[in-house]
């Protein structure tokens, strides 16, 4: 019996990537495009035909026709934006209803969630950790402490568990003296959404991915965020809800670890950040600067500046590890076509002793050891075959590979689908 595979595709930063665009560039090889975690604080971006798309709960291959695509169990999901984004989708002539599917057991993002989360953060005044606002920490909350709503329950007495549930988080609220808000347009929209939802196919998606496999399919499960922002494995407390590395698939979908094959590790060519959080090599000077202007790095869901900085090989080395990566994918290489001087974090010091391996903490008193190389000057956005490479940066692939023992097997030059070197 010919069994399926899946593959794993996450970032190994602090998200922003390029998933989107890399989701897309491969989903030609797969049938099934899966989302495993994650919420609509993800921003896929995606560019093509002139056109540019961001996904925020929908799997990035939806734009190829004839894929199945899955939001898994989880997945938390927002009705009333998910409504939003998916509408916007039909506009453009994608027939989303045919190949989205979505989990019974994906947990849903109610009202009262958005309000507990900004009630949460301005509890926290200077230590606050710079959630999107989306209601995606109190619904994850909510689904480990036992008390989440799933999309299944939409079908079965509904409006009595949604009462009960509001009732609860309006008594948390209360209680932290957080009153002065006001839900009633957004419950009206949000209640649409869930009449929106019950038009697509709404399955058990671990019996639906495994029967799947069993018929020699292939899987590309798609993660939103970055391995940095993982809740076990991030710079904690600054980081999401939801497990991002690659356990988080068979978790967040039904896979057993044994299904796993190819684990495609996103990254940067450079290093950046949203929010709050340690970032040890973060630059606050023109090159940062230069950095932001070039990769237009702003958040593509709250549209905040991005932090930017050089690569860190000691974070990627870790992040590498977690999740078993086979593959390495480097985006956005051509931002760095300018500079004449390209920088590295090899390792980091601390009270004099040089550390190569991720620490426990990386808020306090970390200084990036780097290593200098020479850039490569030249405009490689038209570049069609890695041959055209400028040897500088055939340098820098080369010292990449060697200190992460890890091959880049893609490069992407540039925001378009076109615009990617697979080696």
């Amino acid at each position: 019996m010919k069994q399926g595979k899946v593959d794993v595709l996450l970032g190994l930063q602090w998200g922003d990537e390029g998933k989107g665009k890399v989701v897309d560039v491969l989903t030609p090889q797969y049938d099934v495009i899966a989302r495993f975690q994650g919420g609509p604080n993800a921003g896929h971006t995606l560019e093509f035909e002139g056109e540019k798309y961001v996904l925020r709960s929908i799997p990035s291959g939806i734009f190829q026709g004839g894929k199945t695509n899955i939001i898994g169990n989880g997945v938390v999901l927002a009705p009333d934006l998910f409504m939003d984004e998916a509408k916007d989708l039909e506009k453009s002539g994608h027939n989303l209803k045919e190949r989205l599917c979505i989990s019974k057991k994906a947990h849903l993002i109610m009202p009262t969630h958005r309000v507990l989360d900004a009630a949460y953060e301005a509890a926290k005044g200077k230590n606050k950790v710079g959630t999107t606002g989306k209601g995606i920490g109190p619904t994850y909350t909510d689904k480990v402490s036992r008390n989440g709503l799933r999309v299944g329950d939409i079908f079965e007495n509904f409006s009595e568990k949604y009462a009960a549930h509001k009732a609860r988080h309006e008594k948390m609220l209360q209680s932290m003296g957080y009153t002065d808000y006001d839900i009633s347009d957004v419950e009206k929209k949000w209640l649409e959404g869930i009449e929106y939802i019950k038009q697509f196919n709404i399955i058990d998606s671990e019996h639906v991915i495994n029967k799947h496999l069993k018929e020699g399919k292939s899987i590309l499960c798609e993660g939103a965020q970055g391995t940095m922002l993982d809740v076990d494995f991030g710079s904690y407390p600054f980081v999401t809800s939801s497990n991002t590395i690659c356990a988080g698939a068979c978790v967040g979908l039904g896979i057993g670890p044994n299904k796993i094959g190819d684990v495609f590790g996103i990254m940067k060519a450079y290093c950046t950040r949203v929010g709050a959080g340690p970032f040890p090599t973060e630059l606050f000077d023109e090159t940062g600067d230069k950095i932001r202007a070039i990769g237009h790095e702003y958040g593509a869901v709250t549209g905040r500046e991005r932090r930017c900085g050089w690569i860190d090989l000691v974070a990627l080395r870790y992040s590498i590890m977690v999740n078993g990566v086979t593959k390495l994918i480097m985006m956005k290489s051509d931002v760095l076509d300018t500079f004449d001087t390209i920088k590295a974090c090899v390792a980091y010091e601390r009270d004099g002793k040089r550390m190569e391996d991720f620490p426990y903490n990386i808020e306090d008193g970390i200084t990036p050891i780097y290593t200098e190389m020479k850039g490569w000057k030249t405009d490689m956005t038209k570049i069609t075959s890695e041959e055209q490479f400028p040897e500088e940066f055939k340098n820098y692939i080369k010292f990449l590979e060697e200190q992460l023992e890890t091959p880049i097997a893609i490069i992407s030059i540039g925001p378009d689908r076109e615009q990617t070197i697979i080696r």
